[in-house]
């Protein structure tokens, strides 16, 4: 195992192995204190394990993903990615720090899993569009803060998934979301089983 980091196994539940998820020990000791106040308020959110990777993951482990196209945005660890990629699915995991990109290719070659990682800012989604067309996008707790609402938004309209499943510990910055998303998409949503504040919202294009 590499050096500074811990292993956790996750069962998604689905009658397979569970994935074993390679992790930074301490996601504090990460924190930079000279890129937090570079301007954009870095923090290493990555390098948490999240109860809504959790959920989701198992959520998407139940389906047959045979030769979907699936994006997942701020993948952090990967662990929805690998979820998919073991469903069947082509995966492609994002997410705009490259610690993150690192640690979800790492974590593919941990379980013998194939997918692609990629640096990616949600303020241009150009290059995300032009690798779709995307069957499913995924998100996982990737609503920390306010600002994160409008490009998500921007970024999900943008990219015309016929299906987007957001899992979100029912965090403040989610409700604006979620009236937003309501006048474009068609919503729907599903508790976590064991993690009774995360839910995973469903959104599909109200012309599907």
């Amino acid at each position: 195992m590499p050096p500074g980091r811990v292993a956790e196994d996750v069962d998604l539940e689905d009658g397979r192995p569970p994935l074993r998820i390679l992790r930074p020990a301490s996601s504090e000791a990460l924190i930079d204190e000279q890129a937090f106040a570079a301007g954009d308020e870095y923090l290493p959110y990555w390098a948490e394990l999240w109860p809504s990777a959790v959920a989701l993951a198992r959520l998407v482990a139940r389906e047959d993903l045979t030769s979907a196209r699936v994006l997942e945005l701020g993948c952090g660890l990967g662990l929805p990615a690998l979820a998919a990629a073991r469903a069947g699915a082509r995966v492609t995991a994002t997410d705009w720090a490259p610690d993150a990109i690192t640690a979800a290719t790492d974590n593919a070659a941990a379980n013998g899993v194939t997918l692609q990682a990629v640096v990616a800012d949600w303020r241009e989604p150009g290059p995300l569009v032009a690798r779709g067309p995307w069957d499913l996008v995924l998100a996982a707790d990737v609503l920390y803060e306010a600002r994160a609402v409008a490009p998500l938004l921007a970024l999900l309209e943008a990219l015309a998934a016929p299906r987007v499943l957001v899992a979100d510990p029912s965090r403040a910055t989610c409700e604006p979301f979620l009236e937003q998303a309501a006048e474009r998409w068609n919503l729907a949503a599903t508790r976590a089983p064991d993690r009774p504040m995360v839910r995973v919202h469903e959104l599909r294009p109200r012309n599907s």
